[in-house]
């Protein structure tokens, strides 16, 4: 391939497509039609004499050549950009950008009523969406633009990562009005004693309630495991079963509230980024919008 035959512009579309995964949106984004983003398809599967996205059920799938070379598209996109833009500046009163942000349903109902309202007092027309992403799967998301943002537990240690802690979240013990232990301390035989509710994405593993009763050689019984913290919600106010939960969403529940029994190590929560995205200025915007919110919120 040389260069100098090469429309520069079509890579701009090929990281757009690597992102958004349809043209329709592509050409939204990038204020042009969807037969100019098709003709630039084309153009680019010639030049790489390769299909590089190709339909399925979930949109336009890329290829293993596409893959291969997302990450030094990105990078050249991303240095070009710095060189020609050295004076720009993110006008958040102005800009129409769409931040896409991973996180659990925990992270959204405690932040993103209070984010929305701090972001649209000064960037009327900036979106928010969240989604949650698997955690073997977030550095690569991060990496490919495919997510601006992730909070997680400090569970991520990639390299090429960059994090700010946001806040460490306590855990309670929460159960219905009128809960047989309700009113009083609890005490361990009591909690060990009781059935318990779960809350986790994953399909297996220890939660930090777990490792820390299988440092003290004790077990409980969970008898409901789900992954999202509003059913469990839901469930506990209608059943006997504990919810161990970080105190601040307790807090909101119309639930009963007893102290652990035991020491649980904190939910610390972690706001990632990739290194490539660390400079830009709408990053950093959001970051700080999200580390504000999280002092106010957390």
């Amino acid at each position: 391939m040389r260069l100098e035959k090469v429309d520069l512009n079509l890579f701009v579309v090929f990281d757009a497509l690597y992102r958004e995964r349809s043209v329709t949106r592509v050409a939204q984004q990038l204020s042009l039609t969807q037969p100019a983003v098709s003709n630039a398809l084309a153009r680019l599967r010639q030049t790489f004499d390769d299909q590089l996205f190709v339909k399925t059920r979930e949109g336009m799938s890329p290829t293993t050549v596409a893959d291969s070379v997302v990450r030094d598209v990105r990078e050249a996109l991303s240095l070009l950009g710095r060189s020609v833009g050295v004076n720009a500046q993110f006008d958040p009163a102005r800009s129409q950008k769409v931040f896409r942000l991973g996180m659990n349903d925990l992270a959204e109902s405690l932040l993103l009523p209070r984010l929305h309202e701090a972001v649209r007092e000064v960037a009327p027309a900036i979106g928010i969406t969240s989604y949650y992403v698997e955690r073997e799967a977030a550095t690569a998301e991060l990496k490919a633009g495919m997510i601006d943002l992730l909070l997680d537990a400090p569970a991520l240690n990639a390299r090429e990562l960059g994090h700010k802690h946001l806040a460490d979240l306590p855990y309670v013990v929460a159960m219905r009005p009128g809960h047989p232990l309700s009113g009083g301390d609890l005490s361990m035989e009591d909690y060990l004693s009781a059935e318990h509710l779960h809350v986790s994405s994953r399909r297996k593993g220890r939660g930090q309630v777990e490792m820390a009763l299988h440092n003290a050689g004790l077990r409980r019984n969970i008898a409901m495991r789900v992954q999202n913290y509003l059913v469990a919600s839901r469930i506990t106010e209608g059943t006997d079963l504990l919810w161990t939960v970080p105190r601040v969403l307790a807090e909101t529940l119309p639930l009963e509230i007893a102290e652990l029994p035991l020491e649980v190590e904190s939910l610390s929560w972690h706001l990632f980024w990739h290194r490539n995205a660390a400079d830009d200025p709408a990053c950093q915007w959001m970051r700080e919008m999200i580390e504000t919110v999280s002092r106010a919120v957390l």
